[in-house]
């Protein structure tokens, strides 16, 4: 019997590549339309995932992804915070 684990994957947003969980940071919009970046992965709401790459970030931010996904308007100060948890990782 093989004990491996099934790992979750998810879709980045930005680049449509399928990878684990783990590899991505999670951004989600509350009922209220607050968009906030979700480390834990539990917060309730519509949730989009980007990978944690600099590139890709930037990328989402350019072409609007983030706010396409979530319907709701992403100010800059969002990818700023999500550029610096990639850069502490």
């Amino acid at each position: 019997m093989s004990t491996n684990k099934k790992i979750p994957l998810r879709k980045c947003v930005a680049t449509g590549e399928m990878k684990p969980k783990k590899d991505m940071i999670r951004i989600v919009r509350s009922k209220e339309g607050e968009v906030s970046v979700d480390p834990t992965g539990k917060k309730s709401g519509r949730g989009a995932y980007l990978s944690k790459d600099r590139d890709i970030i930037l990328q989402a931010k350019k072409k609007n992804t983030l706010a396409n996904q979530l319907q709701a308007k992403i100010d800059d100060s969002l990818y700023d915070e999500l550029i610096r948890l990639v850069e502490k990782e």
